[in-house]
């Protein structure tokens, strides 16, 4: 689904079809009325009748002829401004009924419906945003793909001619999005045959030449003269070799500190040793969309040229059983010389994370960001809406928190509080990888904080939110919009 933009459409517009908001159930805006002014009221006269409902996302399919054969009349909700949500939910039912009709293109209106404290730009994002990933199919691995093709695939979205450089920018970096959202999903969506360690390093070299970005990979040779003792130990024993991925972005002057992300890479988890029950461990293809977020995070900023800097790290690796595998009761040096006693080779994630977040320390980040699949204890706390933010940084979470709540990507800051490191207390090593079943996800960010020294820091836990199950499983994308919104913010700050 293609989004562009052009000043505004006259009554006679030439579309398969348009999609006109309602405002306060029986109003239409500006560009709604020109268009029924031009086919003798008889949108008006469709509104009349009471058959659209109130209920924000409800559509009246209205025929006509000519060069606009058909409009989708959207309710935007009951009151005359509405809200983010509302407008939100017009829009999808709006692309949703859309796709039904046999319109390859369409011209949208929508944004001229009041919403709360939001602009054009925001409203034109929230469009592209959603008909994005309405559209998106995963279908590389089938040989019978569907028969029912992506509609429309083309919408036009007419602004006045004083908004048009505004747009048709916001525009552009909600398409930037969209495809580092599509490009998380898909490498979510793949199987874990398919998608190596070695896989997400072929990908990150491949986008750094697309975009020139500076790339480099460490294999476990290189990790060991590290001392990433953390790292190697969740690899010992898949056959699939370790991988660290470093990518570069340099928009901004060299004297710039840059921002870091880290994302947990790990391609499947078994549980190694400390093995997962068999029930949804297909799901565990999904522990590496921390990873595959942090490169779609990257691919959006690169596509959009912003003026920062930007490193992402991805510590990558299998977590599977085998005679060399890691066994409770081992203890592990970090490279930050820090040893670990492993009480649960489940608790994997955070070994690997660890000696990343020692890594990223030679870069001189200002702010370093960590997201990873970490704990189904933050999908107790929290569910699959907000993801799990831990920050002893106010400023930095308020920063994250804000940038969720814009682009509709939330995340909810939860405690960290020393009390709860001493969970975290082992009689033979600096710590134990875990600290018992309360306060999972607390735990497992206190961990993570004792590696996060000299720089700014947040941890997001998405294991909540990267990924649905069910019938219509699959990854989400998320939290490429939360975290490239806040690197927007930081851009333009």
């Amino acid at each position: 689904m293609q989004f562009s933009t052009r000043t505004s459409v006259n009554g006679r517009a030439r579309a398969g079809c348009a999609l006109l908001p309602v405002v306060a159930g029986k109003d239409l805006t500006a560009g709604g009325k020109a268009i029924d002014a031009a086919h003798g009221g008889r949108l008006a006269k469709a509104l009349r009748t009471g058959d659209l409902p109130a209920k924000a996302g409800s559509t009246l399919l209205v025929q006509l002829d000519g060069a606009l054969p058909r409009v989708l009349l959207v309710s935007m909700g009951e009151t005359r401004e509405g809200g983010d949500k509302s407008f939100g939910e017009a829009v999808r039912g709006a692309l949703k009924a859309a796709g039904q009709l046999a319109a390859d293109d369409a011209i949208s209106l929508l944004h001229e419906a009041p919403v709360a404290a939001r602009d054009t730009a925001w409203k034109l994002r929230a469009q592209v945003l959603t008909g994005r990933e309405l559209a998106y199919r995963f279908e590389v691995l089938k040989t019978k793909r569907e028969s029912q093709p992506v509609r429309p695939r083309r919408v036009v979205l007419p602004v006045e001619a004083a908004e048009s450089g505004v747009a048709a920018r916001a525009v552009a970096q909600a398409g930037a999005i969209a495809d580092g959202v599509q490009m998380t999903r898909d490498l979510g969506n793949l199987p874990g045959n398919y998608c190596t360690p070695t896989y997400l390093a072929d990908t990150a070299k491949k986008m750094a030449r697309e975009f020139g970005l500076e790339a480099k990979v460490l294999d476990a040779r290189q990790m060991q003269a590290l001392k990433m003792g953390a790292l190697l130990s969740v690899a010992r024993g898949s056959v699939q070799p370790p991988k660290l991925i470093v990518l570069r972005y340099q928009g901004a002057g060299a004297r710039q500190a840059p921002i870091a992300l880290v994302g947990k890479g790990i391609t499947f988890d078994s549980g190694g040793i400390s093995l997962k029950p068999g029930l949804e461990m297909d799901e565990m293809k999904f522990d590496m969309c921390g990873a595959a977020s942090v490169l779609g995070t990257m691919r959006a900023v690169a596509a959009m040229k912003l003026k920062i800097n930007l490193v992402v790290v991805v510590p990558s690796a299998e977590n599977m059983p085998g005679g060399r595998a890691s066994k409770p009761g081992d203890i592990v040096a970090s490279m930050s010389g820090q040893t670990v006693e492993i009480l649960n080779t489940d608790a994997e994630g955070r070994l690997i994370l660890c000696d990343a977040l020692t890594y990223v320390q030679r870069f001189k980040p200002s702010t370093v960001i960590d997201v990873a699949t970490l704990t189904g204890a933050c999908v107790i706390a929290l569910g699959h809406h907000h993801s799990g933010l831990f920050s002893p940084d106010d400023a930095l979470a308020a920063e994250l928190q804000e940038a969720g709540r814009e682009i509709g990507d939330t995340c909810w800051r939860m405690p960290l509080d020393d009390e709860y490191q001493e969970q975290l207390k082992s009689p033979f090593a600096d710590m134990a990888n875990i600290g018992g079943r309360p306060a999972g996800s607390i735990t497992a960010a206190c961990f993570l904080s004792r590696f996060a020294k000299g720089y700014d820091w947040a941890h997001l836990d998405i294991a909540g939110t990267a990924w649905k199950s069910g019938a219509n499983k699959g990854a989400s994308g998320r939290p490429v919009p939360l975290l490239t919104r806040f690197l927007l913010a930081r851009a333009q700050g």
